[in-house]
């Protein structure tokens, strides 16, 4: 591994950390608690964002439309994942499993993306845009899930021009196939790293310093 991360052109992409993901009780916890408890999800994130904050790196939340009554109902052609989400009420707004999980909150100084209406984070919102205003050139997208979010997200942000990185452990999936296609299998076709979290923490931390030297 010999990419670098700059604070000052690297971002940390925060994707769908709402309760209904990440939070016991939450509406989808049920779809990827066996794998966020496999490979330390919640525990991960935790120290992925805590060293990116100590090390300068921007935080960027970039989350997934909030469901509303009448949402997809006059849509042409609404996908499967959003017509069920639709009967889900995944994310409802206003809602306990709508909000940001208690150890992800705003804080000062961190972006909040307008929200995404399928996977990808970038179609239809102002991600590409506040990347760009502040000059940052590589995108290290952790949440989930996997196989939807992360990966539409990481792939278009390629697509964009985007140096992308991918954390192996900062991310689950339903399925151990449906994990392993995301990582194993469509992964190296576009990341241009996909680590460890701690080999991911190992490479900030370098950076921070040769950075501040």
């Amino acid at each position: 591994m010999t990419t670098t991360y700059d604070p000052k052109i690297t971002a940390l992409l925060c994707i769908d950390f709402y309760n209904d993901f990440l939070s016991q009780g939450g509406k989808l916890w049920p779809w990827v608690k066996d794998m966020a408890k496999e490979v330390n999800l919640l525990d991960n994130l935790r120290t992925i964002v805590r060293t990116a904050r100590e090390a300068g790196i921007k935080i960027y939340h970039v989350p997934h439309h909030r469901w509303e009554p009448g949402d997809y109902v006059n849509w042409k052609y609404p996908s499967p994942y959003q017509l069920g989400a639709g009967e889900r009420q995944a994310f409802a707004k206003g809602t306990w499993g709508g909000t940001f999980h208690d150890d992800f909150q705003v804080q000062e100084g961190d972006i909040v993306v307008t929200e995404h209406w399928a996977s990808s984070g970038f179609p239809n919102t102002d991600l590409e845009h506040q990347l760009k205003r502040y000059g940052k050139e590589k995108i290290i997208c952790v949440g989930l899930l996997a196989n939807t979010c992360i990966e539409a997200t990481a792939r278009i942000g390629m697509e964009l021009g985007f140096h992308v990185t991918l954390v192996r452990d900062a991310t689950a999936a339903r399925s151990p196939e449906a994990y392993h296609a995301a990582l194993n299998i469509d992964g190296p076709t576009y990341a241009h790293e996909i680590l460890t979290t701690a080999e991911l923490l190992k490479a900030i931390k370098a950076s921070s310093v040769a950075a501040a030297a």
